[in-house]
């Protein structure tokens, strides 16, 4: 076993930040960095951006991949949606433009299955059986699926339609924001949103994360669920982490995770 790290990069609307990840331990093994995302934030410029972090922990990464999450539906590398960036990455070929730009494998994910795969991994969800969904909730909701520790990807389930709507748009911390719902006038939401979830999917356990898990006691506890519930534990070193795991996976470099 070796302790050589893997960068994951995490994409957003308004910053682009990486690190090198020990997944033997599932943490940082340098400081982050944080770059703004470009405007516009078009495949080259990010792509660009990318290859400065990645450059920036060279001397740290040997020869392995490299993992970036995305806000947007990811299938075989082709990133098929865009939510914060711009629309000229739907059906793009994301995988290979990275791959190109940086001359390394890039094993590209949904920002929401890579902090997912990283509570199941190193977080709250760690040893945890069976089906666990992560939802993350803050401008949307995003979402992620694993079964018995395997990932079910792209499963984009704040989308799901609930009582005539778009769940994000009921649910999400943003809607919260937008419509200044205190939390009391906050919860029947999230539990309409969890039971759909459950009557669904019935899950072994759910976890939430996103920004306003900081205040999860202020309205976890009274949601009225079968499923356990719990706050993600990983906050916002989860999407860096779980991409870089991904990547080592995909790349079959059994040898760098723990």
């Amino acid at each position: 076993m070796t302790n050589e790290a893997v960068l994951g990069i995490d994409i957003g609307g308004s910053g682009i930040k990486g690190a090198p990840v020990d997944l033997v331990v599932g943490d940082f093994a340098d400081k982050r960095l944080r770059i703004p995302t470009p405007t516009p934030s078009t495949p080259k410029k990010v792509a660009g951006v990318v290859a400065r972090i990645v450059e920036s922990f060279a001397g740290q990464l040997g020869d392995g991949p490299v993992g970036v999450t995305i806000p947007a539906v990811v299938t075989h590398g082709v990133t098929r949606s865009a939510a914060n960036i711009d629309k000229s990455w739907i059906d793009a070929p994301a995988d290979t433009i990275f791959s190109e730009r940086l001359g390394r494998p890039v094993h590209l994910v949904n920002d929401a299955d890579a902090a997912g795969i990283a509570e199941v991994k190193y977080g709250v969800a760690k040893g945890y059986p069976g089906l666990v969904i992560v939802t993350t909730l803050g401008t949307g909701i995003g979402s992620a699926m694993i079964m018995d520790g395997a990932l079910v990807p792209n499963s984009e389930l704040g989308h799901l339609e609930i009582d005539g709507h778009d769940a994000e748009t009921q649910a999400s911390a943003g809607a919260k924001t937008r419509l200044g719902l205190s939390y009391e006038e906050y919860i029947p939401r999230l539990q309409r949103y969890y039971d759909t979830i459950e009557k669904l999917f019935s899950p072994d356990l759910i976890v939430v994360g996103g920004g306003i898990s900081k205040d999860a006691a202020k309205y976890l506890p009274y949601l009225k669920l079968h499923a356990e519930i719990v706050p993600a534990s990983l906050k916002n070193r989860a999407g860096i982490i779980g991409a870089a795991w991904l990547a080592a996976e995909a790349a079959g470099r059994t040898d760098l995770l723990a």
